[in-house]
């Protein structure tokens, strides 16, 4: 049986979200999980590879190996006992075989928060960045504007391989400020590692003036790491949706009342 699970977590406690030996990462954690229930080590992938910090209220793996007779939201609450607090699993259910969480996503989509006052705020901390400084959202919508579509990233973030491609399509990439919070929502086919990041790190430049709008094409073109910002925080960065043709997964719009 082939498994969906639509899964949500707190990014501090993991080493980021893809399985490495001898540290503690969300796939490790669920795959450990699943050996037990399955009675096997399963295969599973997942929709996106946050970093060590990164968020997830959106996130989807499936396993294709699940045993026929087992009940999926029997598997869910079984989980459930099993990973929380860090670790939350809003359904499980059966897909078609073809179903991959990885290559069925048609887009993914993050959201970085930022605290913009002049003092920080306890409880949004582990989820925002603070900034006390004022930063100019008109500004950095405008600069964002131009990274919008298919382009060669390579400025932004880091190829998995040398020779591999670097071109993506990014569909959307915005600024909102809801009172104290500024959420950058970046939604795109796939990312490069480190992309948002580097993409919030220049924009919070540009919010700053210290960097101008009319760099952003540069910036781009240069396909050089060194052009753009710096990589923001992980801890502010959440990976709140991913596009399938069936629906979303997490929540495809801006939240209230939370830093995502």
């Amino acid at each position: 049986m082939n498994l969906r699970l639509d899964l949500a977590y707190d990014g501090a406690p993991f080493r980021g979200f893809a399985k490495q030996r001898d540290v503690r990462t969300v796939q490790g954690e669920i795959d450990s999980a699943l050996t037990k229930l399955f009675g096997h080590e399963p295969t599973t992938v997942g929709a996106g590879r946050t970093d060590a910090g990164v968020h997830a209220i959106g996130q989807c793996m499936s396993t294709s190996d699940a045993p026929d007779d087992l009940d999926p939201v029997k598997v869910r609450d079984s989980l459930n006992g099993m990973l929380q607090p860090a670790i939350s699993v809003a359904d499980c259910r059966s897909v078609p075989d073809d179903f991959s969480a990885r290559f069925s996503a048609r887009s993914r989509a993050y959201v970085y928060g930022i605290l913009q006052r002049d003092y920080p705020d306890p409880f949004l901390a582990p989820t925002s960045l603070f900034h006390s400084e004022p930063l100019d959202v008109d500004a950095m919508n405008e600069a964002a504007g131009h990274l919008i579509g298919a382009h060669d990233f390579s400025s932004f973030g880091r190829l998995p391989e040398p020779d591999a491609p670097a071109e993506r399509t990014l569909f959307e990439l915005r600024c909102r400020r809801d009172g104290d919070l500024i959420r950058i929502r970046a939604r795109a086919n796939a990312f490069l590692h480190q992309m948002v990041r580097s993409i919030v790190g220049t924009l919070v430049q540009v919010g700053e003036g210290r960097r101008s709008v009319e760099e952003m094409p540069e910036v781009l073109t240069a396909r050089d790491r060194a052009a753009a910002g710096p990589v923001a925080a992980p801890h502010g960065l959440c990976l709140i949706s991913v596009e399938y043709d069936t629906g979303w997964t997490g929540v495809p719009f801006f939240g209230k009342g939370s830093s995502v």
